[in-house]
């Protein structure tokens, strides 16, 4: 079994940007899913692949993001697109989990979960640390590039300009 993994923010869904940094929206009424990701998560799966978002949320540990608006945001992903799962890293970076990405530990649980081969699976994401967790799991990635105001990821597979392009060259690799 292969999976394609996939960052929330910026690629299933529009990430908020201020000051050039991306951020979550704070509610279903902000949540907008990004042109083509529909089109381009339904070509995935008929070529065979999971389909799991693996997704950062540390504004609940900082209490700023209520848990159930996350929750919310979740299930109206999941039932608008056809996702197999989505799991989230509630922490904040000084908690040191194993979840939150840069490291991988979201993608090793998610693959003994669903008997994923990693080496066979990609990773699609829009931040440094997406890139990070994906290499961290042995997944190829690939970095959806909007030029945010932040440190740029170390030696993606492929640099695109949005999960269309992600899945073309997803598709096409993995004949």
């Amino acid at each position: 079994m292969r999976a394609t993994f996939l960052d929330r923010d910026g690629v299933i869904n529009r990430a908020i940007v201020r000051a050039g940094r991306p951020y979550p929206p704070a509610s279903v009424a902000e949540l907008e899913i990004l042109p083509g990701v529909a089109s381009a998560l339904g070509a995935l799966r008929a070529a065979g692949f999971r389909l799991i978002v693996v997704s950062n949320q540390p504004d609940v540990a900082r209490g700023s993001t209520p848990q159930a608006a996350v929750a919310q945001i979740n299930e109206a992903l999941l039932s608008a697109l056809p996702l197999d799962a989505i799991r989230c890293c509630l922490h904040d970076h000084q908690h040191e989990c194993d979840c939150r990405k840069p490291r991988p530990g979201l993608l090793l649980r998610a693959a003994a979960e669903f008997g994923i081969d990693l080496s066979s699976s990609w990773m699609v994401g829009d931040r440094w640390r997406d890139i990070a967790a994906g290499r961290a799991a042995g997944c190829r990635t690939i970095f959806i590039d909007y030029a945010y105001d932040e440190a740029r990821p170390q030696q993606p597979h492929h640099c695109v300009a949005s999960l269309a392009e992600a899945a073309q060259i997803i598709l096409g690799e993995s004949t």
